[in-house]
């Protein structure tokens, strides 16, 4: 990975390595990142080649045993050049791991650049810049089901990108506190709404 990164949060790493938040804390408690993860005022911080480590044990999960993948993962944080890694009779492939960080670290970048914070604006609710459209009600638009297409219908303002650069930033800056009772984008009818079927919603748990 040719860019060099600052240390990202668990959240931060969740977004750019697209590995679900709960596994991310999963294998840091395996041990597998080694010390490419710190803890500074109580968050783990994982650094750059630790990112590329921690794609690959979500990716290896179902293909490696736990010690086998930490073997593999020791020799990626131990040589930053490795393009592969041979483990026995097996091969595991590192550049792929390391492309896919290096992307999703310029999508969040893209995502920050996309969203504003100005304490004058919703006390200070990320927002996508130029506008007063929150980016986690967007996020949450997306996850509850509703298309990228659909949501830029019902805020024409908006370009698809917008939306799913939202959705990145919201993934990495989890809102804090407690969501509003009625979120900002069902205060107001929207312009468009792309109708829906019922079985194209999540199944309740």
């Amino acid at each position: 990975m040719a860019r060099s990164a600052a240390p990202l949060t668990a959240n931060e790493a969740a977004s750019v390595t697209r590995v679900p938040l709960k596994q991310v804390h999963r294998i840091i408690d395996a041990g597998l990142l080694l010390d490419g993860v710190q803890v500074r005022s109580g968050s783990r911080l994982i650094s750059g080649r630790a990112l590329v480590g921690l794609r690959l044990a979500h990716l290896t999960a179902d293909s490696l045993t736990a010690e086998a993948r930490r073997r593999v993962i020791r020799r990626v944080l131990e040589d930053p050049r490795a393009t592969t890694v041979e483990d026995h009779a097996v091969t595991v492939p590192v550049t792929p791991a390391a492309a896919d960080v290096l992307e999703g670290l310029e999508t969040l970048d893209r995502a920050k650049a996309e969203i504003a914070i100005d304490p004058e604006i919703l006390a200070g609710a990320p927002c996508v810049v130029g506008t007063r459209i929150p980016a986690h009600d967007l996020a949450d638009m997306v996850a509850n089901g509703a298309s990228v297409e659909a949501v830029v219908a019902a805020y024409p303002s908006l370009t698809a990108e917008q939306v799913r650069l939202a959705s990145v930033y919201a993934t990495a800056y989890p809102r804090r506190g407690r969501p509003p009772a009625k979120p900002a984008w069902r205060q107001a009818e929207p312009t468009a709404l792309k109708t829906l079927s019922l079985d194209a919603l999540p199944k309740a748990p």
